[in-house]
């Protein structure tokens, strides 16, 4: 999957070469440079159009400025049955501004733009409405590198397998602390990229303590896994430095949205909330580093 082409033209991130070879993705490659730098990648949730089209891109540029290296670009949905009170807020307010799909594409592209890997997080419902293999070859052409579908399970996804194979995207699919073995392994199996392990049973929300179930997830879906090097990455309660150095230590990538939103939220205006995100993506990006050196 991660080959490089050989030929006289090399294929561009995620595409194939001559020989139908995977290239890698720009995901992939952010996930190989934070191992390479010996840490956990810092991954970054934002619902486009949040707190309006225009404004959310400079979000998520605020973002990886303070230290994010992939961007998780929401498309919001009116039934988001996993997200906790602060996304759905968020949400909400993206979508009374009339946030729709083609948003989600420009917030993408400005996301890529800043050097970080895009991927987009959306429940099925969406993409289903806009034609799977359309949704992908949109994303791709906006400079995407993947999709994380919480709703979405391998047995029920032979389209969307193909979909993102024509458009060279990485397929991301949740497991739980309830996940037994065999759905670990189909989850493995199917997903491209990283596996999202959501550390504990629940909504999303920033939590005063990362669930201790998280650490034995990890492990069981590392063992699902073999030796296909694919990552793990956790999600569903980051909310300071602390948490992020403590999943790092066991996790590839530390995935945090709810903590983001808050910032936004509580600013009184855009540019208090853009140095406020900042400043969170920075305590974040400390804590992916401690994790693996043993603290700040």
């Amino acid at each position: 999957m991660n080959g490089q082409s050989t030929g006289a033209a090399a294929a561009a991130p995620g595409g194939r070469d001559e020989r139908g070879t995977m290239s890698q993705t720009t995901l992939q490659a952010a996930l190989a440079r934070a191992e390479a730098e010996g840490r956990a990648a810092l991954i970054g949730y934002l619902p486009a159009g949040f707190p309006d089209v225009p404004s959310s891109t400079r979000v998520v540029e605020a973002m990886v400025q303070g230290g994010c290296d992939v961007v998780e670009v929401g498309l919001p949905y009116s039934d988001p049955t996993m997200d906790g009170p602060t996304i759905q807020r968020a949400a909400d307010t993206a979508l009374v501004a009339g946030t729709v799909p083609s948003d989600v594409l420009r917030v993408v592209e400005a996301a890529a733009a800043t050097g970080a890997a895009a991927v987009v997080m959306t429940y099925w419902n969406p993409v289903e409405r806009y034609g799977p293999a359309r949704f992908c070859a949109d994303l791709a052409a906006a400079g995407g590198a993947g999709v994380i579908t919480p709703d979405l399970i391998p047995e029920e996804a032979e389209e969307w397998f193909e979909a993102t194979d024509a458009a060279g995207l990485d397929r991301v699919f949740l497991v739980a602390p309830s996940s037994g073995d065999e759905r670990l392994r189909l989850t493995a199996q199917a997903s491209r990229g990283f596996v999202y392990a959501a550390s504990l049973m629940g909504v999303t929300g920033t939590r005063s303590q990362v669930s201790g179930t998280a650490e034995k997830l990890v492990a069981r879906t590392r063992t699902a896994i073999g030796d296909s090097g694919l990552r793990v990455c956790v999600g569903l309660g980051i909310s300071n430095r602390a948490q992020a150095a403590e999943v790092a230590a066991y996790a590839d990538g530390v995935i945090a949205g709810a903590g983001f939103c808050q910032r936004m939220l509580d600013a009184p205006d855009v540019e208090t909330g853009l140095g406020a995100v900042r400043s969170f993506a920075e305590e974040l990006a400390q804590g992916v580093r401690d994790g693996r050196r043993g603290g700040g």
